[in-house]
């Protein structure tokens, strides 16, 4: 199949080389002449601009997205649907809002167009092991796009899965992401014990490949934590600042929306927060406040 990557950073690239591999042809459209240049190299037809891009594809035409989410979605879209024809489809493999995806998907219908949602998973690994791939949209149109879903899982059969209509593709990702902040979260302070406990002098690198294999903890999270013990067991040079992108934030408010309680996913976002405060207001309040009513000394910073 033929189709257009717009964003050519590390993921979009990534994608685009392996649906290349898989015999697709792929027209890349990116701003940056770096990212074209390289991705030259990997096979995929470099374009100048995205109008340029969409030319070089008949129709219909298959046109996805590798972009940041938010206000860029948007641009890139009302450009797109000044170029594209009626029933030509459109894919956000990012990490747009779920809302945000049902009001474009319900847009683009109105001017003919097809929007289909691919929460993607599988970072820097993807290339070489796959993606997994939430898809949401209408029945008819992800099953047209089968192939490139094939070319870009772990297996044909496997890792990826039409799982509801437009913004559920999106939806599960959110969920996915926020599950993973609490794993995330879980095997940090797990490690953090082992590592105070110095009386045992703990080689945390052998306990992570002791726990993966087997072990019922064992998980993707866990090779990629004894990966980063094994290059560095102290983790030196890494500063205490935990970012999020989002996701986490969204699936919270979610299950605030829908009365469902969520607390390690809660409070694994809190700690990430936690971890930016250079200069904690708070903990200060609290040691002030153990000293006003019992006494306990003050450390000076």
């Amino acid at each position: 199949m033929d189709l257009v990557m717009v964003g050519l950073g590390r993921m979009g690239a990534n994608m685009a080389e392996r649906l290349v591999r898989g015999g697709h042809r792929v027209v890349g459209s990116d701003p940056g002449k770096e990212a074209l240049s390289r991705a030259a190299e990997k096979g995929i037809e470099p374009a100048e601009s995205l109008a340029a891009a969409v030319e070089a594809l008949p129709s219909p035409r298959i046109v996805w997205l590798m972009v940041p989410a938010g206000e860029l979605v948007d641009t890139l879209l009302d450009e797109l649907k000044s170029l594209l024809s009626a029933d030509d489809i459109v894919i956000d493999g990012g990490n747009s809002m779920y809302k945000d995806t049902v009001r474009r998907a319900q847009t683009l219908r109105a001017s003919g167009l097809h929007y289909v949602d691919v929460g993607t998973s599988g970072g820097v690994w993807g290339l070489a092991e796959g993606y997994s791939m939430m898809v949401g949209g209408e029945t008819a149109i992800v099953d047209s796009l089968t192939p490139l879903f094939e070319a870009l899982a772990p297996a044909a059969d496997k890792g990826w899965g039409h799982v509801g209509p437009s913004g559920a593709g999106h939806f599960t990702k959110m969920v996915h992401n926020g599950i993973e902040y609490g794993m995330m979260q879980a095997y940090a302070e797990g490690f953090a014990i082992m590592e105070k406990k110095a009386e045992f002098d703990l080689d945390l690198h052998q306990v992570a490949e002791v726990w993966r294999h087997g072990s019922v903890v064992r998980s993707w999270l866990l090779d990629l934590t004894a990966n980063a013990l094994d290059k560095n067991p102290a983790l030196a040079g890494i500063a205490p600042y935990v970012s999020d992108s989002g996701e986490g934030r969204w699936t919270i408010s979610e299950a605030i929306e829908l009365d469902v309680s969520a607390p390690v996913i809660t409070l694994s976002l809190l700690e990430r927060l936690r971890s930016r405060e250079k200069d904690s207001y708070g903990d200060k309040l609290l040691a002030a406040m153990r000293n006003e009513f019992g006494g306990h000394a003050i450390k000076s910073s």
